[in-house]
């Protein structure tokens, strides 16, 4: 009994293991209650494109790529995530994402790449 129950807890843990890198993107109905948060947002949609600099975005966490653009991240990079801006489509391509859920995650990105200069 002691190694089937053993054996069930391995197989549930080896299987929750067991995942894909590349989550689906929710259905409309789930983003009102998904994009709660700009970490959420960030990491479900902008972080596809900006943890590798995909396309010539700036990658989070490089000052270096975000000096230029940081002293006017609050208007233009959130009018720029609203829009669309080169390579990188309206809302991150995510048409349901709300402007407040935009501003949280261009927020959240710059935290990242700046923490000592923004605190809660």
């Amino acid at each position: 009994m002691i190694r089937q129950t053993a054996l069930l807890v391995f197989s549930l843990v080896l299987g929750a293991c067991a995942h894909s890198d590349q989550s689906p993107l929710p259905s409309q109905q789930q983003t009102d209650s998904m994009w709660s948060s700009g970490k959420l947002a960030y990491e479900n949609i902008c972080a596809g494109c900006h943890e590798k600099g995909v396309d010539g975005a700036p990658q989070t966490g490089d000052r270096e790529a975000w000096d230029d653009r940081s002293r006017l991240w609050a208007a233009v990079l959130s009018e720029h995530a609203r829009q669309g801006y080169g390579a990188m489509p309206a809302r991150g391509g995510m048409d349901t994402l709300s402007d407040a859920d935009i501003n949280k995650a261009a927020e959240y990105m710059m935290r990242l790449t700046y923490p000592e200069t923004h605190r809660d």
